[in-house]
């Protein structure tokens, strides 16, 4: 390093040039945020949008420690095949981002516990202990499981540790539609933090991509894709209400609650699985969801659910690409709305939603892994 003028430190000249430093070393990222045309997101009254952070690829993300002083949120991806984790401060404003995982297979999820993180790799489940004192040198990761399985065709996984302290895990149909082994596809499972006691605790779940638990009943809520090639407007994304285990949500028997499969509909009856507690749009991609627990926002939002919906890909005009909410009265969806949207233009995106996440502050967090950002929605009122 060079010797720096004593003339330098005496005049402050150098505490100049050190924060022209931080500043040039930030361009990057501020020239990328300027591209950003989030003059285009519509949002209800008072809200105001910001591009938070750059993370590649940015799917799901997870709080891990934070207090008074700030935290750390780590984000999977899925095409980067790496994990950030960005540190924020007291003002809940991001400071700095680092990779902390490079070369996995889809490590779309993330989980936080008890100073570990866990990151999904299709077949397996890895844990970094320990991380947060060690980002800047993370370490060799243990394997938790390596017994989940192989495909890649749905084969990404987000998770979460639940109230009972297990790490739910869901595994996607390894097809478009098909009749897989009940057992190991199409369902959601749970597992020890240690990676024991797997178990099937949903079935009939073609693809979750997103769940969380109500903050008042402990109950599971998570969002499932439709099938494809049955046209534009069928069947139905789902959101539905696990209270319990054991339940079947009707894959590939019954799609959306209501409508029978062209191939195996005729095996089951609609009447005998659990019905969407919410029928969503057709092919919009409903991937990472979550209750808001925040108190920024306004008090209708408390308790109720923001989706991130991906947008299609198989449909002739685009759908989706926005974040939706659905208002609940108990246990029960009453609307289905769009809270933010623009990222879709016409026929052309953008931007894609991919997850939602309450910040400590109130504040809503939401990942785009095509645009490589993540953007902070505060309420700023009317």
């Amino acid at each position: 390093m060079p010797t720096i003028p004593h003339a330098w430190r005496a005049s402050g000249v150098w505490r100049i040039v050190r924060l022209l430093t931080v500043a040039l070393a930030l361009l990057p990222w501020s020239t990328q945020a300027a591209r950003l045309p989030l003059e285009r997101i519509s949002l209800p009254p008072g809200f105001a949008i910001e591009v938070w952070a750059q993370v590649d690829n940015a799917r799901q993300m997870a709080l891990g420690a934070h207090d008074a002083m700030g935290g750390t949120l780590f984000v999977g991806s899925m095409r980067a095949g790496k994990v950030h984790a960005v540190s924020f401060d007291a003002r809940s404003r991001a400071q700095r981002v680092t990779v902390i995982a490079s070369g996995l297979q889809l490590p779309v999820g993330v989980a936080y516990r008890a100073g570990s993180l866990y990151v999904s790799a299709v077949s397996r489940i890895l844990r970094y202990d320990d991380i947060e004192r060690r980002l800047e040198h993370p370490p060799t990761p243990a394997v938790i499981t390596d017994r989940l399985p192989a495909e890649t065709h749905h084969g990404w996984k987000f998770m979460a540790f639940g109230p009972d302290g297990k790490l739910y895990v869901p595994v996607g149909a390894p097809c478009n539609i098909c009749e897989p082994d009940p057992q190991r596809y199409a369902n959601i499972m749970r597992m020890a933090p240690d990676g024991s006691r797997l178990e099937t605790f949903a079935s009939g779940v073609r693809n979750s991509v997103g769940f969380d638990w109500h903050p008042q009943t402990g109950e599971l809520w998570f969002t499932d894709n439709g099938r494809d090639m049955l046209g534009d407007d069928l069947p139905a994304d789902e959101l539905n209400h696990a209270p319990r285990g054991g339940m079947h949500f009707g894959y590939p028997y019954c799609h959306g609650g209501d409508l029978p499969d062209p191939e195996f509909g005729t095996r089951r009856n609609c009447r005998e699985f659990a019905a969407p507690a919410q029928q969503l749009g057709a092919h919009v991609a409903a991937l990472g969801m979550r209750f808001y627990t925040g108190k920024m926002f306004p008090p209708e939002y408390r308790n109720q659910i923001f989706i991130a919906e991906h947008g299609s890909w198989n449909r002739s005009r685009k759908i989706g690409y926005r974040v939706a909410l659905v208002r609940l009265q108990g246990n029960r969806a009453v609307a289905y709305e769009t809270f933010a949207s623009g990222w879709l233009q016409g026929e052309t995106a953008w931007g894609r939603p991919a997850d939602v996440l309450v910040l400590p502050d109130g504040s809503l967090l939401v990942a785009d892994d095509h645009a490589g950002a993540i953007y902070r929605i505060l309420y700023r009122g009317d």
